[in-house]
């Protein structure tokens, strides 16, 4: 998947990251610098500019969701290492019981925000609640192991899977191969809720 610059916010067109969101860029620059890499060389990796890159590793932009999936790849992980959070979890509850108040989330650019509703790294799923505020989308396809299947909890939601494109309202679901291109979109006037289901974890 080729993501090119033009693609992505310049520098303060998108609200700055704040609170708990901060974690996500010392993230990825921790784990650039651990893995050894100069902003250009991840940079190169992922197709994206290195001022974008810059930009979301100090927290003056979040990442779109493919921005991120192929930040993730090229690190060598995937995206559910990026989810930050939550306050402990009691030692009888861990790795079984993820609280509503307690999950890990991730933000990205125009106010999508998903959050983990497994534990992190468990089991041979992971399911992730999405919510989707008014017009906001994914706008560039993007791909990663497995299958997936969302669930449209309120709101609607419009699915491309490759060629194939969906209109979803409350209540329905789809189910497809994580390696075909895919993208959505909340073309609602209120907020959508989407479950997603992802076997093995992928994303």
């Amino acid at each position: 998947m080729t993501i090119s610059a033009k693609d992505h916010p310049e520098p303060g067109s998108e609200t700055s990251p704040a609170g708990e969101d901060l974690v996500l860029g010392e993230r990825i620059r921790d784990l650039r610098k651990r893995r050894k890499l100069t902003l250009a060389q991840l940079a190169d990796a992922c197709q994206l500019s290195i001022g974008y890159i810059s930009q979301i590793e100090r927290n003056l932009a979040y990442p779109s969701i493919p921005a991120l999936v192929n930040i993730a790849k090229s690190l060598g992980v995937t995206v559910q290492w990026f989810f930050a959070g939550a306050s402990p979890v009691p030692q009888d509850e861990h790795g079984y019981v993820v609280r509503r108040g307690n999950r890990l989330k991730i933000q990205y650019d125009h106010g999508i925000i998903d959050e983990l509703v497994t534990p992190r790294m468990s089991l041979q799923v992971e399911m992730i609640y999405t919510r989707l505020p008014p017009g906001t989308e994914s706008a560039e396809s993007y791909t990663h192991d497995g299958d997936g299947v969302g669930f449209v909890v309120s709101g609607e939601l419009e699915m491309w899977l490759g060629e194939r494109h969906f209109h979803l309202y409350e209540g329905d679901s789809c189910s497809y191969s994580s390696g075909e291109p895919h993208r959505y979109r909340n073309p609602g006037s209120r907020e959508a809720i989407v479950i997603w289901a992802i076997s093995p974890p992928s994303f």
